[in-house]
């Protein structure tokens, strides 16, 4: 007998007496999906409950058991939506009263529509061989064009982003973080199978024996590749500063505070200029600056004096003016003596925040929007690994953490580091900081260079490559963060297989969810046939 995820009860026939004796069983499965729902969030940061994850899916693959495609649709829905809602209530904090709750309930509505998909797909591949795997490869799956739609994806909440630290976590060297979040599902779908196993058999026969592997396996391939992640300098050492100049936690109202983000900016760097000259902190080789931190709309020669006081090169995070007067969220090469030099734009959007898709419908309901808001413009990618204080640097800035190629095409440009440049301060106290950090320790792993975060108001963070963070510091105060980190040059098979991990595991999950068409078309229709020889 195969080892099944959501295996139907056996019998039609005995579907009605089991709803009789038990008339609110839908009850108690709604129950367990927004318990283990709940849980799976509580796996994410700022709380190191990275186990929690598995345990939250082994709960959800037992309430999928024997369900429905609707009835599977519905309780994958209540499972992602308990999810989401906790998770994203920092949209509140960035928003503010003016607009309500509806924008945070809303876009948890439409992501927990992807594990509702899920979930009634899940019941599809339920009675192939390994059913735990297909249904985890359908899990995953799904994460990927979650990443396209809606508003050009909203890849927040990955399976893998639970992950910043424990068991799973150097899986990112070989598959990125589609492999972290399909060895977390598959151990938590292969402990449902196990405990199913063993609450039916109540002894362990070869379908257990394979659960228990199935289980373990991720856990112990994920341990016995620790060791293989490299943090050795590879082409020396480097210096990195980076400067937090703090900000009001107001919100979207941050919007008119330019003026002062780049004053605390210029205050906190000349306070570590201090520093520096005293010889309290080391020199830097580089000098970085948070995402936003100041406009750039033609010659500055305060920042011109700023970085020529330090006498080292800086990437200055700005809003750059094209000459046709729109924006693009940049990090320019600042030259202590030639000035400004070359510049990485934003590729990834925040959609609302620097650019407002369906701009008509939003003016109806969004109180921010005029005529003179202007959407910013995105980039085309070029320079993401900018030649700057003798070594190559990567940068992808804020919300681009969340995606996978913004990183992985720096590395493979030649980035020997790489920093991320951003601006949290819109959303307050909130975990959203420290959500997105995790990103980027799991990036740090994904691609084997140390990662260096550079916040307007928290958390900036120095990252060694194997994920751990080396400094940090708080939310909403005036900081600086001065460490020295490895280069390196060696790819990981991540890096080397890029994309083709993510593609590779979608096309498996449709493979898988054909075949699970196919063989409930073959099943219902020797049943049929046999019926119908019976009432011959």
């Amino acid at each position: 007998m195969a080892v099944t995820v959501a295996d139907p009860e056996p019998g039609a026939p005995h579907q009605p007496s089991r709803t009789r004796r038990f008339p609110r069983a839908w009850l108690l499965r709604l129950a367990a999906a927004l318990v283990s729902g709940f849980a799976y969030y509580l796996s994410f940061a700022p709380r190191p409950l990275w186990w929690l994850a598995p345990l939250a899916f082994a709960g959800f693959a037992l309430v999928l058991r024997g369900r429905t495609f609707r009835g599977a649709f519905g309780y994958g829905f209540a499972f992602g939506f308990v999810f989401f809602l906790p998770l994203l209530t920092w949209l509140l904090d960035f928003l503010g009263p003016d607009f309500g709750p509806w924008p945070w309930l809303g876009l948890s509505f439409a992501l927990a529509l992807y594990y509702g998909l899920a979930g009634g797909l899940i019941t599809w591949v339920s009675r192939l061989p390994a059913a735990p795997l297909w249904a985890a490869l359908v899990f995953i799956a799904l994460e990927t064009p979650r990443a396209w739609f809606p508003f050009g994806g909203f890849p927040w909440g990955r399976v893998a982003f639970s992950q910043p630290e424990g068991a799973f976590l150097p899986l990112a060297s070989i598959g990125g973080a589609p492999l972290v979040g399909l060895a977390v599902v598959l151990s938590g779908f292969c402990l449902a199978a196990l405990a199913v196993r063993l609450w039916e058999t109540r002894k362990p026969t070869r379908p257990a024996v394979f659960a228990a592997l199935g289980t373990l396996l991720p856990v112990v391939a994920g341990l016995a590749l620790w060791p293989t992640v490299g943090t050795d300098a590879q082409d020396g050492e480097r210096t990195i500063a980076t400067v937090q100049g703090n900000a009001p936690d107001i919100g979207l109202a941050l919007q008119g505070e330019r003026v002062l983000l780049r004053r605390n900016t210029i205050a906190e760097s000349q306070r570590l200029l201090d520093a520096v000259n005293a010889g309290k902190v080391p020199k830097p080789d580089l000098l970085l600056w948070p995402e936003s931190a100041t406009t750039v709309t033609g010659p500055d020669p305060q920042v011109d004096q700023l970085v020529a006081s330090f006498g080292v090169p800086a990437l200055i995070g700005a809003l750059y003016q094209l000459p046709d007067g729109h924006l693009q969220n940049s990090v320019i090469a600042w030259d202590p003596g030639a000035g400004p030099g070359q510049r990485y734009a934003k590729q990834q959007l925040v959609p609302f925040g620097e650019y407002v898709p369906a701009r008509k419908v939003a003016e109806l309901v969004t109180p921010f929007l005029d005529q003179e808001t202007v959407d910013m413009v995105p980039g085309d990618g070029a320079n993401q690994a900018m030649a700057v204080a003798g070594t190559k640097v990567g940068v992808f800035v804020c919300y681009e953490a969340a995606f996978d190629y913004p990183a992985r095409d720096a590395v493979r440009d030649g980035a020997e580091v790489l920093v991320v440049p951003t601006n949290n301060a819109w959303y307050g106290e909130s975990e959203m900081s420290v959500q997105q950090l995790a990103m980027s320790r799991l990036r740090a792993v994904e691609h084997g260079r140390a990662v260096v975060v550079s916040a307007v108001s928290g958390v900036s963070a120095i990252v060694a490559p194997d994920g751990t963070v080396s400094s940090s510091t708080g939310l909403f105060t005036a900081d600086s963060l001065v460490g020295r980190v490895p280069l390196r040059t060696q790819t990981t098979l991540s890096d080397r297989l890029g994309a083709w991990t993510e593609y590779g595991l979608l096309a498996l999950a449709i493979a898988g969810v054909a075949g699970g068409l196919v063989l409930r078309f073959r099943t219902r229709r020797t049943s049929a046939g046999t019926a119908g020889e019976a009432a011959d």
